[in-house]
């Protein structure tokens, strides 16, 4: 730290010039998270200073939390459902196994998630003890339900299914791993981070959500396609039984027990959130969505006219495109300043999100430097 004061034009301006070495959003294929809207920002500015750690100091937060959270349970089949908003997909994984775990009363068990679950349930392991079981995935890519069955036992705290996985945007068979979670008499968690704000508004068919009854608890992330301000992630759980499960005795603050895993909690979240949901409604998101999968289809028809296939017809706006020699194709395409991600062996692909931020003109630039570059590699 430096000795002496330094002005505030004089740190802003450095701000300034450093931010100009990130990146634009309008070159990002890779992200699940775009650009906010511009009322979550304001929303976001007004509650910079508020804790929800402490809600008993900032009532008018934590009735906006409160009432955010009311709107995602209703969003996701249950008004009636608790929880909180958190930092995000990770932090909700690692609570809803945490819950599952406390409830299920075992030391050391384990928990079964798809082949294709985001890494933070490898974190969940370690830090929780439990083996973490990775069942096989089907020709669609889905979870495969008899390798599931074949891997569950009596020491299983938990089951996972994805609803939005984050390399094929495909759902797993929920209502099929909720047969089996009732059989069993284990917790369901549903991973939907990133198709929580999407499968709603779409004509798909899925049971995915709080209307299987054996679904448990639900990651949801307003960052990724809710246009809420970074970090904020959304945990629900169906009843007040399971959050009690996470309840911590908090002496010294104005309740007295929390039931999130950060203290400190910024409402500048809660709000971002709580205002987009307000100001877009249903129809405001059905909109968004529709427009996110025309690009989606329009990416599907270019890349199809260049001789590239997807690896599955699209879900959702996520879109797995089949090349020679991914690596080496995603390095020239970050050559020419496209941020693409790849897919995991032994589904290995190009892996591309079609956000908000994303425009019918930029995916046809990226095609037409696709196409140079798979030219010039065969």
């Amino acid at each position: 730290m430096r000795e002496r004061s330094l002005p505030a034009d004089e740190v802003i301006a450095s701000l300034a010039r450093t931010k100009e070495h990130d990146y634009s959003y309008d070159r990002f294929f890779s992200t699940m998270c775009s650009r906010p809207h511009p009322i979550a920002v304001r929303a976001h500015d007004m509650f910079l200073e508020t804790n929800l750690g402490d809600p008993g100091l900032f009532p008018g937060t934590a009735e906006l939390e409160e009432e955010a959270v009311r709107m995602l349970g209703e969003l996701l089949g249950c008004p009636q459902a608790q929880g909180y908003i958190s930092t995000g997909g990770t932090e909700s994984n690692i609570q809803a196994i945490r819950a599952a775990k406390n409830r299920s009363g075992k030391r050391e068990g384990n928990i079964i998630v798809p082949a294709s679950a985001h890494f933070s349930f490898d974190k969940i392991g370690d830090l929780l003890s439990l083996e973490v079981r990775k069942a096989e995935l089907d020709s669609r890519l889905r979870v495969d339900i008899s390798s599931v069955e074949a891997l569950i036992d009596e020491q299983t705290a938990a089951l996972v299914g994805i609803a939005g996985t984050t390399e094929f945007g495909q759902v797993d068979p929920i209502e099929e791993l909720a047969d089996i979670a009732s059989e069993w008499g284990v917790h369901l968690h549903v991973d939907a981070a990133f198709g929580g704000f999407v499968l709603p508004f779409l004509d798909n068919g899925f049971k995915w959500d709080f209307s299987l009854p054996a679904v448990s608890s639900i990651t949801i992330d307003p960052h990724k396609m809710g246009l809420a301000t970074i970090p904020a992630g959304g945990l629900l759980f169906r009843n007040q039984e399971c959050m009690n499960a996470l309840e911590t005795e908090t002496h010294y603050l104005t309740r007295a027990k929390q039931t999130s895993l950060t203290g400190t909690r910024s409402g500048a979240a809660a709000a971002a959130t709580y205002a987009v949901m307000m100001h877009l409604g249903r129809e405001g998101f059905r909109e968004m969505v529709g427009y996110c999968m025309e690009l989606t289809r329009h990416l599907v028809r270019g890349a199809r006219e260049i001789g590239v296939e997807p690896l599955i017809e699209p879900v959702m706006n996520v879109v797995a495109l089949q090349v020679p020699h991914p690596p080496r194709v995603r390095e020239r395409l970050m050559d020419r300043d496209w941020h693409v991600s790849m897919t995991r062996e032994p589904n290995r692909a190009l892996r591309l999100i079609l956000m908000t931020h994303m425009s019918h003109e930029n995916i046809d630039l990226f095609l037409a430097d696709l196409k140079e570059i798979l030219a010039d590699i065969n």
